[in-house]
């Protein structure tokens, strides 16, 4: 046997039994924070899985497969024009309500057909933190100085972080300029006011199911919460009729795809999830059918099970541990929360950095950062560690930080997320002592 390859397995192997041999589990608190991890991937499950990574799997299989390489590298590679590309890139979120998970697919599918690193990283960045709802939301409970500087501070930080990571990597980014291939004039099949519309529609899908609900009893948002399954099921049939006659699928075949659907709406419109679940399969089963598999449809569906099965593993993964350690909102994991109100007072550097970090490594679904924050400041926050904590938990998580990784690598990845939570530091402090 070589030793000097194999030690680290023993090493590994070591650790792995020390720490289940003296696993503390009859401590109350880890027992407490097991149960808040399974709780915690139990509801991300029912809440994000099918509602919001299902419906961005799609869309980042349907980029790879009908959105053009060269109209990537045009808009958003290295060479792009910077003005049109960080532009487009750091306000992409306001369009996109997700949290930091369901951006990773859009992520990984601009990032692997060619966009630049700096653009790909600013839409990283942008697509959960500038949610324009949650900006709202933000400025109604915790004041309008808040809100906006919660946007313009994301805005900036979308485009600043992918300049900074184009300068960081800009070797590797001339490399990777050098080494891509010319790509000839755009030919699509369709026009692409179609194809727009195309994508217009599942990102609609996307955002309406997805929208959340306010505490007020009247005004746009409600209306819009009240009728947001009328308005996703009205997307999920202008989809259904592109794909029947642009992709020419025929009336049939769509039809009966999407009939246990309509079935489950009408018997059951309490339980939209399970009309919108039966509509997934649907469009999962037309895309494999013998008649489809080999042409646009069946590639569709290829490249959206890639992205799944490279991505929601990770992710689970990644909320289990962060319930182990910081639990649900309003639970607690093995870090008391009474340390981190007592950690975040005041606007020292110290509470700025900690609410970075803090902030960066738990997981917030999309809006739910807002009334979390109303519960810390009430506890004693600073407002500068507050915005800190805005400016760098929806944008980044530990179940994010495991996607990201296994798509940009380590080096990437670490500089990345230092520069949101530097940043983050930097704006908190300054915003402390502004107010």
């Amino acid at each position: 046997m070589n030793w000097k390859t194999e030690w680290k397995p023993l090493m590994w192997i070591i650790i792995v039994f020390v720490g289940c041999f003296f696993l503390p589990i009859d401590m109350p608190r880890v027992q407490s924070a097991l149960m808040e991890s399974l709780h915690l991937v139990k509801w991300y499950a029912r809440e994000h899985v099918l509602l919001c990574l299902v419906p961005a799997f799609f869309i980042a299989g349907a980029v790879a497969v009908f959105v053009s390489q060269a109209a990537v590298m045009k808009y958003l590679g290295p060479k792009a024009n910077k003005i049109i590309a960080y532009g487009v890139a750091s306000v992409a979120g306001t369009i996109l309500a997700v949290c930091s998970c369901t951006i990773l697919p859009l992520f990984a599918g601009i990032y692997r057909m060619g966009a630049g690193l700096g653009p790909a990283c600013a839409f990283l960045y942008s697509g959960p933190a500038i949610n324009i709802l949650a900006i709202v939301l933000t400025a109604r409970i915790l004041g309008p100085e808040m809100g906006i500087a919660r946007a313009v501070g994301a805005i900036v930080f979308a485009v600043v972080i992918g300049l900074l990571m184009h300068f960081f990597f800009r070797h590797e980014e001339a490399e990777k300029a050098a080494a891509a291939p010319i790509m000839a004039a755009d030919n699509d099949s369709r026009p692409l006011w179609q194809t727009a519309l195309y994508f217009a529609a599942m990102v609609g899908i996307l955002v309406f199911a997805n929208w959340g609900k306010t505490d007020a009893p009247a005004g746009l948002w409600h209306e819009i919460y009240a009728a947001k399954w009328l308005i996703t099921s009205a997307l999920s049939a202008a989809l259904a009729l592109m794909l029947s006659t642009w992709f020419k699928l025929g009336f049939g075949r769509v039809f009966l795809a999407s009939l246990p659907a309509i079935i489950m709406g009408v018997i059951l419109p309490q339980q939209p999830a399970l009309a919108f679940t039966f509509g997934v399969i649907g469009l999962s089963t037309l895309s494999n059918l013998k008649s489809t598999r080999d042409g646009e449809m069946g590639e569709w569906f290829s490249e959206s099970w890639d992205f799944a099965k490279k991505i929601l593993p990770l992710l689970l993964i990644g909320v289990l541990i962060a319930g182990v350690l910081l639990g649900r909102p309003g639970h607690e994991g093995l870090i008391p929360s009474e340390w981190v109100a007592s950690l975040v007072g005041g606007n020292s550097f110290f509470a700025n950095i900690f609410a970075s970090v803090f902030g960066a490594f738990m997981y917030f679904a999309t809006l739910t950062e807002v009334p979390i924050l109303q519960g810390l400041i009430g506890a004693g926050m600073g407002k500068g560690p507050a915005l800190a904590l805005l400016l760098a938990g929806p944008a980044l998580s530990l179940p994010n930080m495991l996607v990201i990784r296994s798509v940009m690598g380590n080096k990437k990845t670490a500089v990345f997320v230092a520069l949101v939570m530097t940043m983050a530091t930097l704006s908190g402090m300054i915003y402390g002592a502004l107010f």
